[in-house]
């Protein structure tokens, strides 16, 4: 018996027992869907997160600077200001644009309501490294310094619009002690891995006024904007001999695009094998409804197995038929849970507002596994059947 026969005779087989072939059918559809939509669900993440990085530009590097002895005001240690900043883009010939920040804490307040504690002190390039939007009004500008101006974030905006309807442009906002005049309006800006605070929620003031502020106004962190063909371990050399000119206790952490999306793609790796383990639970026990709906199947058939033995089917026709069966069932299922899994990968996308992408390797792994199962859970009821004496089976009622 050849196997498009052995497929044909598995088919009348499957529908001769509908609900239980169903049921089997259906082991395998919930298993195959889990890991194809585990997988793919995680890669759609991972493409978000990596889109995300490289919208920012692969150029980009930040660095953060502190002290070993645990803060940059202790003795010994100079503090490191604008003026090395601009010195080192001078030295640095690799370093198209650098953008000190100071990350300082007080209080808010806005017609006497307190809305916040969160100062930021920037530069006007700070707009261009980590694309930030304006929405109204104007950008810090190089001339402000020690101006007594401020831009607002988005979160904090919209606080503030609560209490005051009308334009904010012109208005005062206090921080601290001092009274600052809203320059500019900031937009939605979304999260930005070389940034190490949140736009959104604070107020951004020149970064030489911010001193005026408070004392631990200090700049601590640069994100740098390289040239294009710069090489990165290189330029993280120059930075650090540079730095250590300054004072030699300083100690520096770099993070890059290029590192970060190493990372990434590292750690998706890992996380879509543990998807796909999580997934593949399901697809067991799938595959144990199987073996059950076979092993069934061979206590009914028995009296067919003796019939065949005896009209000159050999041990290995009887363990083809009915593994055959098994994978066909297995095969029915896979493909309809590649269906369910692929649907369920979308709606995820579509509810987590990601961009859905078709990836090829959830299907194709899904569909693989679910076959595979078809052969190891249908093995050993095939095997058993093989196995049966003939004039036992043919002395079965």
């Amino acid at each position: 018996m050849d196997l498009k026969q052995h497929f044909q005779q598995a088919l009348m087989n499957i529908l001769s027992s509908k609900l239980r072939s169903f049921l089997a059918v259906l082991g395998i559809l919930v298993g195959t869907g889990s890991v194809v939509a585990l997988v793919s669900g995680g890669q759609l993440a991972t493409k978000k997160a990596l889109d995300h990085i490289r919208s920012l530009g692969s150029d980009l590097m930040s660095v953060n600077i502190y002290s070993s002895g645990g803060g940059n005001k202790d003795a010994g240690v100079e503090p490191f200001d604008i003026s090395h900043v601009g010195s080192m883009k001078k030295i640095i010939e690799e370093i198209k644009m650098v953008s000190p920040y100071t990350s300082s804490y007080s209080p808010i307040l806005f017609d006497g309501k307190k809305l916040g504690s969160n100062i930021i002190g920037v530069t006007e390039e700070l707009k261009t490294t980590i694309k930030i939007k304006i929405k109204q009004g104007r950008f810090i500008s190089f001339l402000d310094k020690y101006e007594y101006f401020c831009v607002l974030g988005h979160k904090l905006y919209k606080q503030i619009s609560a209490i005051h309807k009308g334009s904010l442009i012109g208005k005062q906002i206090k921080l601290g002690h001092f009274y600052y005049t809203i320059v500019g309006i900031a937009d939605f800006w979304p999260e930005n891995s070389f940034f190490n605070s949140d736009i959104n929620s604070a107020v951004l003031i020149p970064i030489q006024s911010s001193k005026i502020i408070s004392k631990y106004a200090i700049i601590r962190d640069l994100v740098i904007q390289l040239e294009e063909k710069a090489d990165l371990n290189e330029v993280q050399e120059e930075i650090t001999e540079f730095v250590y000119g300054v004072s030699s206790n300083y100690k520096l952490f770099f993070r890059s695009a290029s590192q970060i999306i190493q990372s990434m793609q590292s750690q998706s790796q890992i996380f879509t094998l543990l998807l796909g383990m999580i997934g593949g639970i399901s697809l067991v026990v799938g595959g144990i409804g199987v073996m059950n709906v076979m092993l069934v199947s061979v206590v009914e058939r028995k009296r067919e197995i003796g019939i065949r033995m005896a009209v000159g089917a050999k041990r290995k026709d009887i363990r083809m038929l009915f593994l055959i069966e098994s994978i066909t069932l297995a095969f029915l299922g896979g493909l309809m849970g590649i269906v369910l899994g692929v649907f369920t990968s979308y709606l995820i996308a579509l509810f987590s507002g990601w961009g859905f992408a078709f990836f090829v390797l959830p299907p194709l792994l899904g569909f693989i596994v679910s076959v595979a199962t078809g052969v190891f859970f249908g093995f050993y009821p095939a095997y058993s059947a093989s196995k049966l004496d003939p004039i036992q089976t043919l002395r079965y009622e």
